[in-house]
């Protein structure tokens, strides 16, 4: 079967599943297994009703090098057919991902480069170590992006600010990708597992459907008038109110205790 393989693992713990890219000795470069198999993670979590957050990493010394440009080079004749494999089921991937109640986290060590970087922008939020460095990278080899990165770069950055990261094709170490807003936080190489763990287990323990009222809501804000944007607003925080997490998050307020009691229903 497609995708069958352990080039995409899939770990859970604790309400938490976390996606592990799987191909180090290619610092995990796409290659069509890993695309396929990355789609069928993703539909597991998108059945799964015991999640409650995700986080997407790779194994060894990178996050993801992009698509395995070796698959091009070996049959230049087949590169449209290649890129179709490759990228229809990473895009049927990240639109799961976009669309789960669940907030998505990248924990970026090493290069994220290419679709790398896609994914990781695509994400709801970012952490990255120290030896970070994010690279456009299709400029280097006369490609577009894809995978979702030319709609998610200007709205982080703005598009002038796009444009320009795109078309000079410059790299980026994770300060800059900070600064940037290509990334929430910067830790050091040696803290990173820590603090990922520290936020993984803050989302995992906060109110699911709430988390997903609200990337709905922001996600979608872009293609709104604000009058639309507001009578969406009052339709979702009604639907919150027929929650449990939220009789509990209120109680919780008027009883002035610290840490409300969510189950992500």
């Amino acid at each position: 079967m497609p995708g069958s393989d352990d080039s995409v693992l899939l770990r859970k713990q604790g309400g938490i599943s976390e996606i592990v890219f799987n191909r180090p000795q290619t610092l995990n470069a796409i290659s069509t297994e890993l695309a396929e198999c990355f789609l069928q993670r993703c539909r597991q979590i998108e059945a799964d009703p015991e999640c409650r957050a995700v986080v997407i990493r790779g194994a060894g010394r990178a996050f993801m090098a992009g698509g395995d440009l070796s698959l091009f080079h070996r049959d230049f004749d087949a590169a449209a057919a290649t890129a179709e494999s490759l990228i229809a089921p990473m895009n049927a991937a990240l639109h799961i991902l976009v669309s789960l109640p669940q907030p998505v986290v990248a924990i970026v060590q090493g290069a994220a480069a290419g679709a790398g970087m896609s994914i990781a922008m695509a994400c709801d939020l970012a952490i990255a170590s120290s030896d970070a460095v994010f690279a456009f990278g299709y400029s280097q080899v006369g490609a577009s992006p894809d995978v979702g990165l030319s709609w998610s770069l200007p709205r982080i950055v703005g598009l002038r600010r796009a444009l320009g990261l795109a078309l000079l094709g410059d790299t980026w170490n994770a300060e800059q990708a900070l600064q940037l807003g290509i990334v929430n936080r910067v830790v050091g190489k040696d803290e990173l597992e820590e603090a990922a763990n520290k936020l993984m287990s803050r989302l995992a323990s906060g109110p699911t459907l709430s988390f997903g009222e609200t990337k709905r809501l922001m996600r979608a804000s872009f293609d709104r008038e604000l009058n639309e944007q507001l009578a969406e607003e009052l339709r979702a925080f009604q639907r919150s109110t027929r929650t449990g997490d939220f009789v509990e998050g209120v109680s919780a307020f008027m009883e002035k205790r610290k840490s409300p009691a969510f189950r992500g229903a």
